[in-house]
């Protein structure tokens, strides 16, 4: 854990934040207060836009959040649920769920319900908005054609090259599975895409992970039928067909989790619930799941190998070329805490047993 420091954010849900050159952005979100159209800021009624975030990449390691006040442009609508693609210096944001004033309705705005009285409406957005990182500027680009997905929220989205993807979200009551994608150099939207063969299922508050240069994985979200989902699946653009994964656990459901890809192409999935939060919630989660989605490289394996088996071997590891020892002597680090962790829960598991046979007895 790092203390973090400076201008504090305050508290949201249903933020995005994405990392670009270290520095770690979020916008938009729900509090106590209302939708957040400010980086990690609650709504208010004027046009300001307070801009917050991090360098995670400081020498001494700390962290000091800080706010940027000259910047040039409208910021979006206040909203939540909404994502966002990385390209070349800029956060590329799109969707969300959200509040408009009424001189603010357009085309890229399902209504889902009003306060006649404020003339605040509340509903679902497919608008795309820019921030540029370099020159510090919000605008929204031209889109030159193509069929723009339908408005939506708690959708996902990942990039591959200039193409930034979008896929599922909900709307009103339903919740859809159709792919999208934009073009982030010529602005123009593919309409769904018209995949070969065998789709995923309708969800929301799922993950899409680029693994590849041409491929995505997709894991867990809400069903149509508000079911938690802990099923895998891989798209490959060349082929333009989903894969499922059927080696994945289906004891574990996610969503409205966060996902990453690691450094031998494995997925990181973090946090979320394991329920349906419109109805239940028994607590969230703080395990970290890990999918390999291609076998592991030959190092690896070796250094797994050696960290598994440091005893047998310790004669001969300090042998090893400083660097290769380097790594050696953290994968048994790792190995020694995991065995203790494992050690420990299988005493517990059996102090357990003794409690409950001595207590049926």
């Amino acid at each position: 854990m790092h203390l973090m420091e400076g201008e504090l954010p305050t508290s949201m849900s249903g933020s995005c934040g994405v990392c670009i050159n270290g520095k770690l952005y979020v916008f938009g979100g729900y509090d106590d207060k209302g939708y957040s159209n400010r980086v990690i800021f609650s709504f208010n009624s004027g046009v300001q836009q307070n801009l917050y975030f991090v360098n995670l990449r400081t020498r001494d390691g700390t962290y000091v959040w800080e706010k940027i006040t000259n910047f040039e442009g409208q910021p979006p609508t206040p909203r939540d649920k909404l994502s966002c693609w990385v390209y070349k210096d800029r956060l590329i944001y799109f969707g969300g769920y959200g509040c408009r004033r009424h001189s603010e309705l357009q085309d890229c705005f399902d209504v889902h319900d009003a306060s006649w009285e404020e003339q605040i409406f509340w509903g679902w957005h497919n608008d795309v908005h820019i921030f540029d990182t370099k020159t510090r500027s919000w605008f929204q680009p031209e889109i030159k054609g193509g069929v723009p997905p339908q408005p939506r929220a708690a959708h996902t989205c990942a990039v591959l090259g200039n193409k930034g993807y979008i896929f599922g979200g909900r709307v009103l009551q339903t919740r859809m599975n159709d792919l999208h994608c934009l073009n982030l150099d010529t602005w123009t939207w593919s309409g769904r895409i018209p995949v070969n063969g065998e789709t995923p299922k309708h969800r929301s508050w799922h993950t899409l992970t680029p693994i590849a240069d041409d491929k995505l994985f997709l894991f867990g979200g809400l069903s149509a039928d508000n079911i938690p989902l802990s099923d895998g699946w891989i798209y490959n653009v060349i082929t333009n067909c989903w894969k499922q994964l059927t080696h994945l656990p289906k004891t574990r459901p996610r969503l409205w989790h966060t996902a990453c890809l690691g450094k031998e192409n494995e997925i990181m999935v973090f946090g979320g619930s394991k329920d349906d939060l419109l109805s239940l919630d028994t607590g969230h989660c703080n395990d970290l799941l890990i999918f390999q989605t291609q076998p592991y490289s030959l190092l690896r394996s070796c250094l797994d190998c050696i960290g598994k088996n440091a005893i047998v071997l310790e004669s001969q590891i300090s042998l090893l070329p400083p660097k290769l020892l380097q790594q050696v002597l953290k994968k048994i680090t790792f190995w020694t805490a995991a065995n203790h962790r494992e050690e420990q829960r299988i005493q517990k598991e059996e102090t357990e047993n003794k409690y409950q046979w001595i207590s049926s007895n």
